[in-house]
């Protein structure tokens, strides 16, 4: 038992430079953000580029939430990535010790440090990943110490650079943001823009930022998950050192950037041996397949699986009923409608093929991915991942996707506010036991429901239907009015009926019977 290992090894040595000695490259990377998705692939590829001696290069992160950084620096910033799952039919098992990041700087009391770098004349690329809404402009001075807003603070870094190296061309930098959100380089360019003429920087940084500042439009996809305390211990028996930062992934994994060839030659941790990584002048096929298949099916499926007392993905996939619903949803109303290039590689077989991938992804048994950690956000990438999606199967059959459908009115059941703490909203499902679990509402629109709800009466379908027709019809949410979608108002007021009198369960049985 593991209880028992543990017990007999109370002291474990933890996972250092001095544990695990491992080579220092110079500074090429700034990185904000500290989260599993990009420890799990941009960080995790820089550290296998550098093993092989394709990039040579260290990561700078900037951490904006507070300024803890412990967790990082009491491992000299090493961490582990578990990879573990069926790749091609063969189970992979597989340990790396990730050495590239060389420090990780908190930008609430470290803004100074965070500026120097723009100094380094060895620094050539700068990734993100923030929220959704962490690319939208905020009107706001960058000459704050530290500016609120990420685009504010990328602003401040990039205007630092430009002052010390005279607006040279050969110290650009390539910007590449990994948020799921449409166009992500270009919205986020845009935002600097704005704010480069809201601070009046000036004709010759604008004219530097436009000729020498590349940002790019990516695409992340890789399921990256930190461990339960199980598979950690088990993790820490295995390798026989502590772990706080360990970092679990699926082995599949796919970074489509939209570049050129400066783009390539910068990025040298993208090579043969990474496929996975592709560098071209249109992704676009690769972020509609995996913003609308896999994103849009997470977004429609969580608060129906969460409602129904799942907790993590693989739960879903594993409930007989939920599964069903899951996989009808992706194959038979989401994959349809999603733009294909009708070439090979990127035609509708390509997204088939795509879907079922994903489904095993799901099914993997060794990744806890939490149904809640998909909530952040949830309002944002329903309008982000589904709106079009639900337009366009409109478009095709004229008919109400009946499952999406059901997962639009889950959602709303997922944010109906029972209670207010300090700003936090927090939303009640039964317990089977007979007992009630409070959940946080992590989204920026939890407000505007906590009012909405309250206009609904218990066992009144006339104020259900009163309230997702208001919703629905609210263009700033979803930027269209849903409710000019022929019968989708009555199907979503029906089923949100449903799940309030007849119970989730019910009500989800009798959808995929």
């Amino acid at each position: 038992m593991i209880a028992d290992w543990i017990a007999t090894h109370p002291t474990m040595a933890k996972l250092t430079r001095s544990t695990y000695p491992a080579p220092v490259f110079p500074e090429k990377i700034l990185q904000f953000g500290t989260g599993v998705l990009l420890r799990g692939l941009p960080d995790f590829l820089v550290q296998k580029a550098n093993a092989e001696g394709r990039f040579e290069g260290s990561i700078v992160v900037v951490k904006s939430t507070d300024s803890q950084t412990d967790e990082f620096s009491t491992q000299d910033n090493l961490y582990t990535v578990a990879v573990r799952g069926v790749q091609q039919g063969r189970e992979v098992s597989e340990n790396t010790v990730v050495s590239a990041i060389s420090r990780v700087l908190a930008a609430q009391t470290q803004w100074g440090e965070v500026l120097k770098l723009a100094r380094n004349p060895k620094l050539q690329i700068i990734i993100s990943n923030t929220t959704e809404i962490g690319l939208n402009y905020v009107e706001e001075s960058i000459f704050q110490h530290p500016p609120q807003s990420f685009p504010a603070k990328l602003t401040a870094f990039l205007y630092e650079r430009f002052r010390s190296v005279g607006g040279s061309k050969a110290k650009g930098l390539i910007v590449i943001p990994t948020e799921l959100v449409t166009d992500n380089g270009l919205k986020l360019r845009e935002a600097v823009e704005k704010l480069a003429q809201f601070n009046e920087l000036g004709k010759l940084f604008t004219k530097w930022l436009k000729f020498h500042v590349r940002f790019c439009n990516s695409l992340v996809d890789r399921i990256v998950t930190r461990p339960t305390d199980e598979a950690r211990q088990t993790l820490q028996k295995e390798t026989g050192y502590e772990d706080d930062l360990l970092t679990f992934t699926e082995p599949y994994y796919l970074w489509a950037i939209e570049g050129d060839d400066r783009v390539r030659q910068t990025l040298s941790f993208a090579g043969p041996s990474t496929p996975q990584i592709i560098i071209d002048e249109d992704i676009n096929f690769y972020k509609e397949r995996k913003l609308r298949v896999l994103n849009g099916t997470h977004t429609l499926t969580m608060p129906l699986g969460y409602l129904l007392g799942l907790e993590t993905v693989a739960d879903e996939m594993r409930h007989p009923t939920m599964s069903k619903f899951v996989e009808s949803l992706m194959l038979n109303e989401i994959v349809p409608t999603v733009p294909d290039y009708d070439t090979p590689g990127m035609d509708k077989a390509a997204v088939a093929q795509f879907a079922h991938d994903v489904l095993d992804r799901f099914r993997n048994p060794h990744l806890d991915h939490l149904l809640l950690n998909i909530s952040l956000q949830q309002t944002a990438k329903m309008q982000a991942r589904n709106v079009a999606t639900l337009q366009r199967y409109y478009e095709q059959v004229n008919a109400v996707p009946k499952l999406m459908a059901l997962g639009f009115a889950a959602y709303l059941l997922f944010m109906k506010v029972v209670r207010e703490e300090t700003g936090q909203f927090f939303g009640e499902i039964a317990l089977a036991s007979g007992g009630k679990l409070n959940y946080p509402i992590r989204d920026d629109k939890a407000g505007y429901f906590y009012g909405d709800w309250k206009t609904v009466k218990d066992r009144v379908p006339v104020t259900v239907q009163a309230f997702v027709k208001s919703v629905l019809s609210d263009v700033t949410l979803w930027q269209a009015d849903l409710t000019a979608l022929p019968g989708f108002t009555d199907a979503v007021a029906q089923n949100l009926n449903s799940l309030l009198t007849a119970g989730v369960a019910k009500t989800l049985e009798k959808a995929v019977a």
